[in-house]
């Protein structure tokens, strides 16, 4: 019996949004989350744009509902995530460009957007625009190292395009 690549992609997802939740209080640097941008990237490469945001915008509620995680987990993944897989589909293939994505994503973009949401909805007053840049670049860079190894790694043995090719990933 075959499975179809939709149903794949959903429980690829959903295996995702659990490591996600799960390893990121594990795997934390205070203020900063690494394993949350190699997921992105992972994702992103593995099932494009539009599951890689669904896939942060997920893991971002859950983790501010269950773990008291600040707007940030949102702010801090969805720009990111997003951009990786759109330079990766964009760049037809490049893993280089999909970690850029979510380095410009994160470490700029969402660091950026941050600002005013921690300002005036939280109430963060003492915050300067570029407050969360050091931080939200230095975990995008460590998160997307480690994702560039792995991915290079599924992509020389021929296992990267299997699991697009199941999932049905265009490229």
């Amino acid at each position: 019996m075959k499975t179809s690549s939709s149903t794949l992609k959903l429980v690829l997802l959903s295996m995702m949004v659990a490591i996600g939740v799960v390893i990121s209080p594990l795997l934390r640097i205070e203020g900063m989350c690494p394993t949350a941008h190699l997921i992105n990237i992972v994702c992103a490469v593995f099932m494009g744009p539009w599951y890689a945001l669904l896939n942060a915008t997920l893991i971002g509620i859950i983790r501010m509902l269950f773990l008291g995680i600040p707007p940030l987990a949102l702010t801090g993944a969805v720009f990111g995530a997003t951009l990786s897989g759109l330079l990766y589909r964009a760049s037809k293939g490049s893993l280089l460009l999909a970690v850029i994505g979510e380095v410009i994503g994160t470490g700029i973009i969402g660091s950026i957007v941050s600002y005013p949401i921690m300002k005036f909805l939280v109430g963060k007053g003492s915050l300067t625009l570029f407050f969360y840049t050091p931080m939200f670049l230095t975990a995008t860079l460590m998160g997307g190292s480690v994702a560039y190894l792995f991915l290079i790694t599924l992509k020389k043995n021929g296992m990267l395009q299997k699991i697009q090719n199941s999932l049905g990933t265009k490229i």
